[in-house]
């Protein structure tokens, strides 16, 4: 059964809760709403009381503009408040960047777990991919062309061409498209680790890379490890980015509960 929260803008974000036992928010990456996250949420219910939350803009939540990823903080802390005030994060994708923005702007979070979020490299060359990846993407949702920017999106992750133009056709996909600029604003300027923001996070922390990933996802694991006061990175070998709920749980488990 759905219930809502009401963010600190007035907007109301859809959510479903499951189990019994310590907080934790599942918070969705690009493309993701409470549905994708749906096996995973469901898998950790038997431990935790998991909030499986349809961010801002997508599924059933509202959407109040001008957006601001503080937006999406204060979103957290609703959800956060609705279940005694505290609560650990589990992201995924861009969902962990904006988990580790929550963690940072100093809401009460007990533990964290941030699995591949998608920070690239920091030189001058990959910074400019990334800006030009992102400028096309919102040019595109401007003019409402929204299987061209979910095209851009997919092949420049490397998708192939045909496969790619049969994504951006589905009506799901389409649907939460918009959404795709809030996930660049989560991720900052040039997409690079935010350094500072990392160093603030003194909370324990589970940073998770698949063994079959591209390598930049475990090589951004390596990197929040040695910037952030209290990381441990785990790669799960076999894994790609894409990781079932069944290569999640236990990892997920064994570190909320160590």
């Amino acid at each position: 059964m759905t219930d809502h929260v009401t963010s600190a803008d007035g907007t109301r974000i859809a959510h479903d809760r499951l189990g019994d036992g310590p907080p934790l928010i599942v918070v969705g990456g690009m493309f993701c709403d409470r549905g994708t996250t749906g096996a995973l949420a469901t898998a950790l219910a038997g431990r935790f009381t998991v909030i499986n939350y349809d961010r801002r803009g997508r599924g059933e939540s509202g959407d109040t503009l001008p957006y601001a990823p503080e937006r999406e903080v204060e979103d957290i802390a609703a959800l956060m408040a609705a279940v005694g005030g505290r609560a650990s994060l589990h992201g995924v994708s861009s969902g962990a960047a904006l988990a580790l923005l929550a963690a940072s702007a100093g809401l009460p979070v007990d533990r964290l777990v941030l699995h591949e979020p998608p920070y690239g490299a920091d030189d001058d060359e990959s910074r400019a991919r990334a800006r030009a990846l992102a400028d096309g993407v919102r040019t595109a949702i401007a003019n409402d062309r929204r299987a061209d920017a979910i095209k851009l999106f997919m092949t420049a992750t490397g998708m192939p061409e045909q496969m790619a133009a049969g994504i951006s056709a589905d009506p799901g996909m389409q649907a939460i498209a918009p959404t795709m600029p809030y996930d660049y604003a989560v991720m900052g300027e040039g997409g690079v680790i935010p350094r500072d923001a990392a160093r603030s996070v003194t909370v324990p922390t589970l940073v998770l890379a698949g063994g079959a990933s591209a390598p930049f996802f475990r090589d951004t694991a390596a990197r929040l490890g040695e910037i952030m006061p209290d990381a441990r990175v785990q790669i799960l070998d076999g894994v790609g980015h894409d990781a079932p709920a069944d290569a999640l749980t236990e990892p997920i488990t064994a570190f909320l509960t160590s």
